[in-house]
């Protein structure tokens, strides 16, 4: 059992470091209220113990101190309707008279929304007195934003020494994260497969080393893979690319035979004239892209080899598109990916999807409910893959 969960929160006021960095439109409306949905269950226990919750967390990154659109006041009225209705206070500020008195005088069963913490350059500081002042709020810390757990920031990490050991804990969702986490990092089933997508080979270099120990296939989809097919000697066209990195690309592949992993990248694309949703568009083999043309997805033959893969593995993690999915003529791949993920769950595997883009096309195909564990944390994730200690773990796990 968690610390968090043997934990009686009766007559205590939790100061609860939340993720409520959501997508907002431009009416203030939310238009992915994951992070926030995944924080209901901890508020819910403090409460039904009879506690109070003082709620901390940032929005956006305002650069100018206070400023409206970056208010957390925004998300209030939904926090209520996910609350069922509870009493919850909002703060026009997240220290200072104002932020002290609201929380001397909450009630048991009440909650309190402070104001986004970064409207102060203290907090992404890491600033000691700032987080003193947090810290004077509540009597129990409770570090529950895993999307954060990255950053050496006040409300994230320098908080927690103002606060004895049985009086800090993660809440239900970083326990979730750290365990679901480490099941991959450190006891996945075997066939494990990686499938790892996005634009950039050089933000996945340290990942993919990881990997390269634990995986035994990793598969390479979106922008990044033209960089490995133009190292191996392919016409790419258009297509993204990072010509630093064709070296690296070639000593990845080598690695990864030295190894015994299977590093798979797409050997056909659906390619398009121009980066639009009206695009031209035609599919051809990655040996040979026209002048002019850019792969911006996979297509059939690389579809159903790496689906065939997926299908016979036992443990999965997914970060990163296969394609520009936000456009419906470049969805096609990273929607097979994640029917596939889905039914390879279905048949026993485990799966964990993380990173924003994966984590934003899994809820658009409405696939969320059919895999193992959608995580909350891009950023965080990829650094906890990379076996770097974070900052917010590290300051709960100390003495």
């Amino acid at each position: 059992m968690s610390k968090f969960t043997s934990f009686n929160f009766d007559g205590k006021k939790a100061l609860v470091r939340v993720d409520f960095n959501v997508p907002l439109n431009a009416d203030f409306q939310i238009t992915d209220d994951t992070r926030m949905r995944a924080a209901v269950p901890t508020i819910t226990k403090i409460l039904n113990d009879g506690g109070s919750v003082i709620l901390m967390s940032h929005l956006g990154r305002p650069k100018e101190g206070p400023t409206d659109k970056f208010s957390l006041r925004h998300v209030l009225p939904h926090l209520i309707g996910l609350l069922n209705g509870a009493t919850v206070k909002f703060a026009n500020d997240c220290i200072g008279d104002e932020a002290i008195s609201d929380a001397a005088n909450l009630q048991a069963g009440e909650v309190l929304l402070l104001e986004n913490l970064r409207f102060y350059k203290e907090e992404e500081k890491g600033d000691i007195e700032f987080a003193k002042k947090l810290a004077a709020l509540g009597d129990v810390y409770v570090n529950d934003a895993f999307g954060t757990a990255h950053r050496a920031h006040a409300s994230t990490a320098v908080i927690a020494q103002f606060f004895s050991q049985d009086h800090k804990m993660f809440g239900m969702l970083m326990d979730a994260e750290v365990a679901n986490a480490e099941k991959v990092m450190h006891s996945a089933e075997r066939p494990f497969t990686a499938i790892l997508g996005g634009a950039k080979v050089s933000d996945k270099i340290l990942i993919i080393e990881m990997l390269l120990d634990r995986a035994d296939n990793i598969i390479i989809g979106g922008g990044m893979a033209y960089t490995f097919l133009k190292a191996a000697g392919n016409q790419i066209g258009s297509s993204l690319c990072e010509d630093d990195r064709l070296e690296l690309a070639n000593e990845l592949v080598k690695k990864a035979a030295a190894k015994g992993v299977k590093l798979l990248i797409p050997t056909d694309s659906v390619i398009a004239d121009k980066f639009a949703a009206d695009a031209n568009t035609q599919t051809v083999d990655n040996t040979n892209i026209p002048v002019g043309w850019m792969g911006l997805d996979i297509a059939d033959k690389s579809i159903a080899t790496f689906s065939d893969v997926i299908m016979n593995s036992k443990t999965i993690l997914w970060n990163g598109p296969m394609g520009v999915f936000e456009m419906e003529k470049f969805q096609g791949g990273t929607k097979a990916i994640a029917l596939a993920i889905a039914e390879a769950t279905k048949q026993g595997a485990f799966s964990l999807i993380g990173g924003g883009d994966s984590v934003a096309a899994i809820n658009k195909f409405e696939l969320a409910d059919q895999v193992s564990y959608v995580s909350t944390g891009g950023g965080a994730l990829l650094e906890y893959f990379e076996g770097k200690e974070l900052p917010g773990i590290k300051a709960i796990r100390e003495a």
